[in-house]
């Protein structure tokens, strides 16, 4: 889960003075934070799919959860204050109970000292130090598992390293000496504001998100202002570039470029970029974002359609010890149409014969539930729309079609059945198992089949919940060929609570979103962790475990319900996957397009996972030049071919590599079944 309200690495006091006085200030717990506390929990332990209790076990879950919030990275408590948390490992859950919420605020405190003795060495200390830079040595930037520091001197260490990877970036990019200081002062003093408006009502939202987070992790509690920002989110009104941002140590990182919006147009941002630098309009100064609250970046990068925002971003293609660049995006609505399904028509020849391959784009499975409610029988949703691209495709006469579903992070589940009644006979498709045991089957009841032609289905890592359904149902019916990247694995349903309606106080208090429900295939499997795994596996440089529904400890677990019954087609089986798999792996051998995509996603791979960065000069500016000069031999004409020497027509132009292939494997059903 993005973690909205720690983004407290790097952050700083501007001066000794000012650091001893917010030192003192305390953070005090209200009434109703108990009262909240015990409500939530009492609501989980009768209504959360999971149906566990508040217990030792949970507490001691719980305590972890929360120090990692305030410390993730493992550079301000010491050994000792994690002993001296100890007497809460298995109180929490009695505290709790009785209306007592004071774990939060005491381990805060501690955090909070520590926090301002850290940030008053850095200003005071270490900004001023002129680092020798031709020294082997590296900053691990991932301390997560790291043992606790033993010491304040093995923190300054800690600290020195921190400091001296910021300032030999700040080199590599051009900086003077002087420049380096006041950019590393001006950072710190920013952070220190930061940290002095966090209240006791972002104290309790953190601990209340740990008591959540630890029935899983689509638990949520959101504060009176969370719960706003979340109702804004949902509704697709916000203007901004159209990206979902996380924080991930110190930086804030790109979750995911919606469909539709500024970004995605542009082509300059995606998914894993970090941002590090925000400007507003041509002219405007680059704010230095390093260490920012998540909420304060987005501020930054919101504001009115048409008007001009330049991000500087480091390429998840780079690294993160890459070269930074400078983008410039035009601000915009992502309206329900950019988020509306698209299509495209491909022409490609193969052993001689024209084919037309038509393409849908799916970024969301959408109801305009408004339009609908008002009685417009024009009302938009994903089945009509897709239904209406699949005549016109007909009417143009494309022999297949390819349904592209990455990046489609779900939506309506009602859609994703009606969806694939499009393409199969009546039968069921999804099963849904809730906190009672009851499983509900959710059928497809139209007869009809409107597309009965060769299909294929596009996913990657972040294909989820309802996208999931939809070509799980496909693979396991048989009815079209799924290629790309293992789905995410978020296989459980989740439900919006307004706590203000059921405890009646007289303050605002917030919602709770909690799970109640799992999904399930036709066969029986939960789509839970495992996902959708392609008929066609392609290369991915997302690993399951850091990226994914099991990239979270606390994940409800997979498993397997009694199968529905459901009659497969005839159009998929073991023979011609073994075929396009064979094909697949002949084309990874002497297509020049293919070979330098599996290197590109290996690159990119150990890029991701790579979380030591070199304090020496030479190494890193060397590992720079190296990261740039790949990137810009990624940009040098490369003619495809196939096999026989063919020309691929409109394949030939195309620079996304897994469409292109979902094409091939597409045209290769259709040259099987007419030959």
């Amino acid at each position: 889960m993005n973690r909205i309200l720690i983004t407290l690495l790097f952050v700083t006091a501007s001066f000794q003075v000012f650091a001893t006085r917010l030192d003192t200030l305390e953070l005090k717990s209200k009434p109703v934070y108990g009262r909240e506390a015990r409500a939530i929990t009492e609501l989980l332990s009768g209504n959360h799919y999971r149906k566990i209790k508040l217990n030792d076990s949970l507490s001691a879950t719980i305590l972890d959860r929360y120090i990692q919030e305030l410390d993730n990275n493992r550079t301000y408590f010491l050994e000792s204050d994690i002993r001296g948390f100890e007497k809460y490992r298995t109180a929490i859950d009695d505290l709790t109970r009785m209306e007592n919420v004071s774990p939060a605020f005491e381990i805060y405190s501690t955090f909070r000292k520590r926090y301002f003795e850290r940030m008053s060495y850095v200003l005071n200390t270490l900004i001023q130090v002129d680092h020798n830079y031709a020294v082997n040595e590296f900053y691990e930037t991932n301390r997560e598992k790291e043992p606790w520091a033993k010491s304040t001197k093995e923190l300054n260490e800690i600290w020195r390293k921190v400091i001296k990877s910021q300032a030999l970036s700040l080199k590599l990019a051009g900086k003077k000496p002087e420049e380096i200081t006041e950019t590393l002062k001006k950072r710190f003093e920013r952070f220190e504001k930061s940290v002095a408006q966090f209240n006791s009502e972002d104290v309790f939202s953190l601990y209340m998100n740990s008591i959540t987070e630890a029935y899983d992790p689509h638990t949520n509690y959101f504060s009176p202002k969370a719960s706003d920002l979340f109702k804004q989110s949902m509704s697709l009104s916000l203007e901004g570039i159209g990206a979902q941002l996380q924080t991930e140590n110190d930086y804030t990182k790109v979750a995911n470029v919606m469909p539709g919006g500024p970004a995605d147009k542009s082509g300059l941002l995606h998914n894993n970029d970090y941002i590090v630098g925000v400007a507003q309009g041509k002219d405007g100064d680059m704010v230095d974002v390093i260490g920012w609250r998540i909420d304060d970046v987005v501020k930054l990068i919101k504001g009115p359609k048409g008007t001009v925002v330049r991000l500087q971003i480091i390429p998840s293609a780079t690294g993160i010890g890459g070269a930074s660049q400078e983008i410039v995006l035009t601000r915009d609505k992502v309206k329900l149409e950019d988020q509306a399904a698209k299509k495209s028509v491909i022409h490609y020849q193969s052993e001689g014969r024209d084919q037309k391959l038509g393409v849908i784009t799916l970024p969301s499975f959408y109801m305009d539930y408004d339009a609908y409610q008002r009685g417009d029988i024009d009302y938009r949703s994903t089945t009509r729309d897709v239904k209406k691209l699949i005549g016109e495709l007909k009417a143009e006469g494309v022999d297949g079609i390819v349904m592209d579903l990455r990046n489609n992070g779900g939506g309506s589940l009602p859609e994703a059945v009606d969806l694939t009644g499009l393409f199969i006979k009546d039968g069921p498709v999804v099963q849904v198992k809730s906190s009672n045991n009851r499983v509900d089957v959710l059928p497809d009841d139209d007869n009809a089949v409107f597309y009965s032609g060769p299909l294929v289905v596009l996913t990657n890592r972040f294909s989820a919940s309802a996208s999931e359904i939809f070509a799980g149902a496909i693979q396991d019916y048989k009815r079209g060929v799924i290629v790309g990247e293992t789905t995410y694995g978020k296989g459980t349903v989740q439900s919006v609570l307004d706590l203000n309606k059921l405890m009646r106080e007289k303050e605002m208090i917030g919602s709770l979103k909690f799970t109640f429900q799992k999904f399930y295939r036709v066969t029986g499997s939960s789509t839970q962790h495992k996902g959708v795994t392609p008929d066609v596996l392609l290369p991915s440089a997302l690993d399951a475990t850091q990226y994914g529904e099991s990239a979270s400890p606390n994940a409800l677990p997979w498993d397997v319900i009694k199968a529905a019954a459901f009659q497969q087609n005839s159009d998929v089986n073991d023979k011609l996957i073994a075929k396009l798999n064979k094909s697949y792996l002949d084309r990874s051998k002497f297509d020049v397009s293919l070979k330098k995509y599996i290197q590109d996603t290996e690159e990119l791979k150990k890029n991701l996972n790579e979380s030591k960065i070199s304090l020496n000069e030479a190494v890193r500016k060397k590992e720079m030049d190296e990261a740039e000069k790949r990137k810009t031999q990624g940009k040098l004409d490369t003619k495809i071919t196939s096999k026989e020497g063919l020309p691929v027509n409109d394949l030939q132009k195309m620079d996304d590599e897994v469409l292109r292939e979902g094409l091939l494997i597409l045209s290769e059903i259709l040259t099987k079944r007419i030959g």
